[in-house]
């Protein structure tokens, strides 16, 4: 993993002061803003790619579930079962494709990545009017200090932790444990509380459109199916295959921004390039994961530049390759990230509970 004062030592930015003074930079370095527009050439989408990407993504979903279906009409639960973990990796780089719709880099059309994202949402019980809007807040404020909330798992300073009383200390606690972060969590997230537009109920009528909109179709397919093949099957295939891939899903917004060597700032020193390059990972996958996540483990990039579609990420990798190093996170390395709970502003990395514990 990079820590933060090498990777800073080699990003193309103008940081903040005191960042300066410590830090010996190799290469020149570039206006705040410049990668956007070093970046800006990979931002146009391809219009037969996206929908090829849909096709090879969609299609092998709906052909595993209509298989398991079968599997689990023949009596064969157990192989239906096994069938969820492929399911599971193909809805994820769906909710990859609804993803880049909602930052109208799937399609150059706006309507086409909106009603795509729409349709898709209904798949990923995920209501995308309303999660674009909370999606936009996040890329604004990731790695802010100060603007922590919306769209973001939540995260406590060492010193906000040490404020909270022993009862509030247990509870984040139990909510930073993995058991509940990727396991009773996702599901939580996923099937009740994306169910309500939190954080917007008072912003009018359009997030709960979206959000009762979203459910109301997803209801339909589920009684649809229900009536189709009985709720038996359903409930072994289709719940199973979203409760993967909501952990999955989970497991990779956590790792993106919340790994060793991580950068987080107050407001006066927040900048949007830096907080890219040192506040979001490179999640270098093995290719066979890289394909199944559509590439969003280059999400330092993707932080950058927002609109380039998944499908042309790797190309920026390597026009730049200075970028590869940047915040790198190897797969076997980030399982050690999922102890990271508490942000040190004193030392300015994240810490364990037991790191804090051994510090006060």
């Amino acid at each position: 993993m990079t820590s933060q004062s090498d990777l800073l030592s080699r990003i193309s930015l103008i940081a903040p002061n005191d960042t300066i003074e410590r830090l010996s930079v190799a290469a020149e370095p570039l206006p705040a803003g410049a990668w956007a527009k070093k970046l800006a050439p990979y931002r146009e989408p391809k219009t037969a790619r996206s929908i090829l990407e849909i096709v090879i993504t969609a299609a092998p979903l709906l052909t595993i579930w209509a298989i398991a279906w079968g599997l689990h009409a023949m009596g064969l639960w157990w192989a239906a079962l096994l069938l969820t973990l492929p399911a599971a990796l193909f809805l994820v780089r769906l909710f990859m494709i609804q993803h880049d719709c909602g930052h109208g880099s799937f399609f150059g059309e706006k309507q086409a990545n909106e009603w795509v994202g729409r349709i898709i949402g209904v798949f990923t019980l995920t209501p995308y009017d309303y999660w674009r809007q909370t999606h936009a807040i996040h890329h604004a404020t990731s790695g802010n200090l100060d603007r922590r909330g919306l769209g973001a798992i939540e995260m406590l300073t060492l010193d906000e932790y040490r404020a909270r009383s022993p009862l509030q200390q247990l509870g984040y606690r139990l909510y930073r444990h993995p058991l509940v972060m990727f396991g009773l969590g996702p599901a939580f997230v996923f099937f009740i509380m994306q169910r309500l537009p939190i954080g917007m109920m008072r912003q009018g009528w359009r997030p709960w459109v979206s959000v009762m909109g979203s459910a109301v179709a997803a209801a339909v397919g589920l009684c649809a199916l229900i009536w189709l093949f009985g709720a038996a099957p359903v409930l072994i295939v289709n719940v199973v295959t979203m409760l993967l891939a909501a952990t999955i899903g989970v497991w990779l917004f956590y790792i993106q921004h919340q790994f060793e060597g991580a950068s987080w700032s107050r407001t006066g020193e927040w900048k949007r390039d830096a907080a890219a390059l040192a506040g979001s990972s490179h999640y270098d996958l093995p290719p066979v994961l890289r394909w199944f996540t559509a590439n969003i483990g280059i999400h330092h990039v993707h932080h950058l530049s927002s609109r380039i579609p998944f499908y042309r990420l790797p190309k920026v990798l390597d026009d730049h390759p200075e970028l590869k190093p940047m915040s790198r996170v190897g797969l076997w390395e980030s399982f050690r990230c999922a102890r990271l709970a508490l942000w040190d502003e004193a030392d300015g990395r994240l810490l364990s509970f037991r790191e804090a514990h051994a510090k006060s």
